[in-house]
């Protein structure tokens, strides 16, 4: 998955773009309880990485798939 793809499932899901610091983007959710970061490099976000990023934004798998 492209690491744009991924930012758009997540503010479609509630967050919001807070700043970027050098190649990573981050993201806030609306109730502010939950920050990842998505690293915007070329090529596809890896399986390992994409999880840890749901991880830390608190959605499941299921929900994110719906959001894609």
């Amino acid at each position: 998955m492209r690491p744009k793809e991924v930012v758009a499932a997540l503010l479609r899901c509630g967050f919001q773009e807070t700043h970027q610091k050098g190649s990573h983007l981050y993201l806030v959710s609306s109730d502010k309880k939950h920050v990842t970061s998505v690293p915007i490099h070329p090529g596809d976000v890896h399986r390992g990485l994409l999880k840890q990023i749901l991880k830390q934004a608190g959605i499941s798998e299921s929900d994110f798939r719906e959001l894609i």
